[in-house]
């Protein structure tokens, strides 16, 4: 095994079975109705404990009825993995991680807590030390076919989890009567999503029915389906034989080899306080020009609605020069965009020293070359500028008043926040678009109290950071946000669009909205649609409310919107947003804009199809050869150009659709120098007139 490899499962890998999963009975077919706060916060604390000996304990004597090696205990129980991990000797605990068989054990938090200690890691490489007894599987199944589900998120988990299968001798098919391992990468955050993988996992199931069991493709479900349902999808309802949460991706092989070795089901649903997989690179497809970069994972904001803080953890985020030099490589490989995700994408923030760490760490393995990690010094060098801006914002404020987040905003679990020498979303932005002033930068998803003015002041100045915001309301009316725990009101919400639209002129607002919420009146439901009305979002992801068991709104409060009100609510909230939306796309027409080609259009392959810097679809005639941009209204440059996906190029607006914009290629340019020429991505847009009173 290389050393690349025994990195990747060394740096926060987690033990087989899942210590979540302990709060669930498998002797009930119905769990008890839990707090998944207080479970999360518990196998969280896992973290990063798979050191000493837990590789060796994992692949030697499957067949022994019971081995201990260095502390860990490896039995056999109805066909299921089960690992008992002894702690250090001043330990007061012992922690009981089990797959779907007996033996569930629960510790309090405060019990897990006490005496945690991380195992040693080698000087600058963050490899555990003490791997001398890893014994490599054999397993010859190494075909796998993914499907993924869900956001942005998921997407760039699949490619971290490619790349962590990719170094264990796993290769990737698109063809699913090739594979030997189908996983699935799932969403738990509505029904309607759930519903989908039901049915795929039935079907995933059925190809291997006339087959031997020996020669039945393997069938793994991940992400936050499998972090929300547990047990239930091992032992209920029989559809997978793997079950791996959004921190376990480490331990698939691992999971993988378990189930072809020994014919037992595996499971690790551990939550991690420090996974990030900042070590790993991606498996990206081949020729892409856009890429997702994912810079922190887990959400602190426990609104009432969403089980996301449940099913993807705490906060954490990831060092910073990882990212940088995650950047860069995309750079040096062509990608034009690059989207920044995290769950709270712009409440991230870190720790200087861990960059400083990591930068040595690539320096001591010579991972990369020095004249990459030189151009990522350079780039930290305009830290000292960004922070005199910051420090010039604040001036005259009352300090104490100051956390961090935009005005009239606040969070009750990261109140007054301080965060001093740290690295904060504002300053991570802008050396990002350092990187490459070429590259676009995106970032989603973000929460409305994480945009105080030095992120919005980063978003203006830098040419290369895109005008549109998704700023998601979830709701018009402040009672109905204070159900919801959003930490504003719809007037704070309001001031924030205004203020944006200042700091700003040309941002693109897009957002997210829930129909009816627990507790919703009619006159809650007016109030969202006269939000609807007054901002105007360019795009809006707009859903009926489902509830999710384990949420603060599911344990506390009722779900008394009869469905098909929900229904006709959300059809009323649709038309408004359509209605502005259309208007705003009619206001393009006659605009230029600065386009990146995404490629040829679905529909017509006469046509490409490209993204504006505010997030809009533009489709335009690829059967020409283009000259260079010069500014003006036609294709003007002497020498033709064929066009590709990559390329940015300028195009005039000259019809619409509600979701689409049609327009004509004036010629290839550059992002910079477009900028150069109009001090905008966006040109001569028809001024939009205010749209009423609040």
């Amino acid at each position: 095994m290389s050393t690349s490899c025994i990195q990747n499962y060394a740096k926060g890998s987690s033990l087989s079975g899942a210590s979540s999963s302990s709060s669930f009975s498998s002797s009930s077919s119905k769990s008890k109705k839990i707090s998944s706060r207080k479970v999360g916060a518990v196998a969280s604390s896992f973290s990063n404990e798979g050191g000493r000996g837990s590789l060796a304990a994992r692949y030697r004597n499957n067949n022994t009825c019971e081995r201990t090696t260095k502390g860990l205990t490896r039995t056999r129980r109805k066909n299921v993995n089960v690992i008992t991990r002894a702690h250090n000797a001043n330990d007061a605990t012992t922690t009981t991680i089990t797959g779907t068989g007996g033996g569930h054990h629960l510790t309090s938090k405060e019990e897990v807590l006490k005496g945690q200690t991380k195992r040693p890691i080698k000087a600058n490489t963050g490899i555990l030390e003490d791997l001398e007894g890893y014994v490599a599987s054999k397993t010859k199944n190494r075909n796998v076919y993914v499907e993924t589900y869900g956001c942005q998120m998921n997407v760039n988990d699949s490619e971290v989890m490619m790349s962590v299968l990719n170094d264990n001798g796993f290769t990737e098919t698109k063809d699913i009567n090739d594979a030997n391992v189908i996983l699935i990468n799932t969403c738990a955050i509505r029904d309607k999503a759930e519903a989908k993988i039901w049915q795929r996992l039935a079907y995933f199931r059925s190809l291997g029915k006339p087959k031997k069991k020996t020669e039945r493709p393997v069938v793994g479900v991940l992400g936050c389906m499998a972090e929300r349902l547990k047990t239930q999808l091992l032992e209920e309802d029989q559809l997978a034989d793997i079950v791996a949460g959004p921190d376990a991706y480490r331990d698939l092989p691992n999971l993988i080899d378990t189930v072809h070795n020994t014919g037992n089901k595996s499971m690790n649903v551990q939550l991690s306080v420090e996974e990030t997989y900042a070590d790993v690179i991606p498996v990206r497809p081949d020729g892409t020009h856009s890429a997702f970069v994912t810079i922190m994972r887990g959400c602190d904001n426990c609104c009432t609605f969403c089980i996301v803080p449940y099913t993807r953890g705490q906060e954490r985020s990831r060092d910073l020069a990882s990212i940088l030099y995650e950047v860069r490589v995309l750079s040096e490989q062509g990608v034009k965009e690059v989207t920044l995700l995290g769950q709270n994408v712009n409440s991230y923030y870190v720790d200087t020293n861990k960059s400083e760490d990591f930068l040595s760490s690539l320096k001591e393995g010579n991972i990369v070359g020095n004249n990459s990690i030189e151009a990522i010094l350079n780039i930290n060098n305009a830290r000292e500028e960004l922070n005199m801006k910051n420090a010039a914002g604040l001036a005259g404020e009352d300090p104490a008043k100051f956390n961090g987040y935009a005005a009239g905003f606040e969070s009750r679990y990261d109140a007054g926040r301080k965060r001093e020498g740290k690295v904060q979303f504002a300053e991570l932005l802008d050396r990002v678009a350092q990187v490459d002033p070429e590259m676009r930068i995106r970032f989603t998803s973000p929460h409305p109290k994480d945009f105080p003015d030095d992120v919005l002041n980063v978003i203006r100045d830098r040419p290369n950071v895109c005008k549109c915001l998704h700023m998601p309301a979830q709701s018009g009316s402040t009672a109905t946000l204070v159900r919801m725990r959003r930490g504003y009101s719809r007037e704070a919400y309001l001031d924030l669009v205004d203020h944006v639209k200042e700091v700003i002129p040309d941002c693109a607002i897009t957002t997210d909205i829930i129909s009816g919420f627990c507790g919703e009146t009619e006159k809650d439901h007016e109030d969202t649609v006269s939000l609807m009305n007054i901002v105007g979002y360019e795009q809006a992801f707009m859903f009926a409310y489902s509830e999710r068991d384990g949420t603060a709104a599911a344990r506390h409060l009722e779900d008394d919107v009869p469905e098909d009100v929900k229904q006709n609510r959300l059809a009323e909230v649709i038309e408004a947003f359509r209605t502005q939306a259309q208007k705003k796309q009619e206001q393009e027409i006659g605009s230029v804009h600065c386009v990146l080609i995404e490629g040829p259009s679905k529909k017509n392959e006469n046509e490409w199809t490209g993204k504006t810097d505010s997030s809009k679809w533009v489709v335009f005639d690829n059967t020409k050869k283009y000259g260079g941009y010069n500014g003006g209204d036609e294709d003007e440059g002497d020498a033709k150009h064929e066009l590709k996906a990559g390329d940015y190029i300028a195009v005039q607006v000259t019809g619409c659709s509600t979701g689409t914009l049609f327009g004509k290629c004036l010629g290839k340019t550059t992002l910079m120098a477009f900028h150069a020429m109009h001090g905008s991505q966006r040109v001569a847009p028809k001024s939009t007139a205010a749209a009423g009173a609040r």
